[in-house]
């Protein structure tokens, strides 16, 4: 249904057009609404595809085509039933019309029947001739078996459309998809070697190769992959990104940063080569050129979390507290769910003896999912530090939950309960702790050293050491 005579069918457009706009109705003959329909489709104006299909079929009600088409918006208003019962009608008048049975197959497959789906595009296969044709149906048959995560059969369709359009890249992406999620990286690697052998200036292929030797962390094959691909293509911005990655795993950070620059020169600035350019100056010891980049990155994209990470992990890397903080809070005002965030909040306020806010800090983070041993244990001492012995002991009852007998817990339990004169329980705390592990008796010496003074504590601590012996 591609337009053939791009004259005549941009003033079927323009006719069709100007009839919208007018209310003056005309006639087309059911080619030219096909074409302008397609057209509507591909552009993605799919309220003008709907016009068009309506005001067809007004004027040519028995064009199969132009139903195809309704059944199309059918699907994808979701009206299953409207568009089986047209396809049942069109089956009658064309049983052996493949559009039919791939109609057919997308409303399965929009039901979630994918193995019906593929039954009745194989039907389909059989009524086609033309290669073009037969390699659109592999490409739609692979995807129902991604549908049903059958991968290996996926893989075989996407093959056989490669058997016919070997410049067909989008089946070339997902065969390597099928290769990653099998964990298949050596046959990826095979494959696309293969594959090379008759496309040698496909940039794409080199591309993918250089992925797969990445992440074998084969660096000097992912960086000669990575070069035929920009031989291949000097403009491939993705190729010149990869080349970088790769030069920063060798410790060629200034040959990295000129990669980069080079994407800066061939399109937009991108968020992501600006960090790396920051990464790379950091690592050359270039702290102002670093962060200068990496303000650009924020500047760039400022949802970006990586970005204002990177800020404040530099600043905090350069003991700039109080610099660090500024940046953090900046992030937490554009993003005040980000966890990673939160926990850098607390851990720069900790260190800048901020107590109050570094505890609400490790709060906010345990409240959004962070739920590591540490975060638990820093919140708990802060809490100690605050005086807020109840609170501490709540926040520790909870991190048992996660973390069953671990003997930091336990000793941070016994003494909190001696310092709240519930001696039995600290007893209890501190007989368990001393089980599990005694090395971390010091945290006793460090939080309730006053605890640690009491005669009863001694004598549990000597027995456990007596019967150790």
């Amino acid at each position: 249904m591609e337009f053939s005579q791009p004259n005549d069918d941009n003033l079927s457009l323009a006719r069709f057009e100007s009839m919208l706009k007018t209310n003056n109705v005309l006639f087309f003959d059911s080619e030219e609404f096909e074409n302008i329909i397609f057209h509507y489709l591909e552009s993605g104006k799919i309220p003008l595809a709907k016009k068009a299909i309506k005001m067809g079929l007004e004027q040519h009600p028995s064009s199969t085509n132009l139903c195809l088409f309704q059944t199309e918006m059918f699907i994808i208003d979701n009206k299953f039933d409207a568009a089986e019962q047209l396809l049942n009608q069109l089956y009658e008048i064309e049983p052996n019309n493949e559009e039919i049975y791939i109609q057919k197959a997308n409303l399965l497959s929009k039901s979630d029947q994918h193995e019906k789906a593929v039954g009745t595009l194989l039907t389909a296969l059989d009524m086609v001739k033309e290669e073009e044709g037969v390699a659109e149906l592999y490409v739609l048959i692979a995807m129902e078996y991604l549908f049903l995560e059958q991968f290996e059969n996926a893989k075989h369709y996407f093959q056989k459309c490669l058997d016919i359009n070997y410049e067909d890249y989008s089946a070339l992406y997902n065969i390597i998809y099928c290769y990653d999620y099998l964990g298949e990286g050596e046959e990826a690697i095979s494959f696309l070697n293969s594959y090379l052998d008759g496309n040698p200036y496909c940039e794409i292929a080199w591309h993918q190769l250089g992925i797969q030797y990445y992440a074998i962390k084969d660096y000097d094959k992912a960086l000669a992959a990575f070069d035929f691909a920009i031989i291949s293509d000097d403009t491939f911005v993705g190729a010149y990104l990869e080349k970088g990655k790769v030069l920063e795993k060798k410790k060629q950070f200034k040959d990295a940063i000129e990669n980069y620059k080079i994407t800066l020169a061939l399109e937009e600035p991108t968020s992501f080569a600006l960090l790396r350019i920051g990464y790379c100056q950091e690592k050359l010891g270039n702290d102002d050129l670093a962060v200068q980049s990496f303000y650009k990155t924020v500047h760039e994209d400022p949802l970006l979390d990586k970005g204002w990470i990177a800020i404040t992990k530099f600043y905090n890397r350069k003991k700039n507290y109080q610099k660090a903080l500024f940046y953090i809070n900046k992030a937490i005002n554009i993003d005040g769910e980000n966890v990673v965030y939160w926990k850098l909040y607390a851990q720069i306020n900790h260190r800048l003896n901020f107590i109050e806010e570094a505890e609400q800090g490790y709060k906010r983070t345990i409240e959004l999912g962070n739920y590591e041993l540490s975060t638990w244990l820093a919140r708990a001492d802060l809490l100690i530090a605050l005086g807020e012995y109840e609170a501490s002991v709540l926040n520790l009852i909870q991190t048992a939950e996660f973390y069953p007998e671990i003997a930091e817990i336990e000793f941070r339990l016994a003494g909190l309960h001696f310092v709240l004169h519930e001696s039995s329980k600290g007893h209890y705390h501190l007989k368990n702790a001393l089980l599990l592990n005694p090395d971390f008796k010091y945290i006793l010496e460090e939080l309730f050293p006053k605890v640690l003074q009491k005669p009863s504590v001694q004598q549990v601590i000597s027995k456990s050491k007596n019967s150790a012996i």
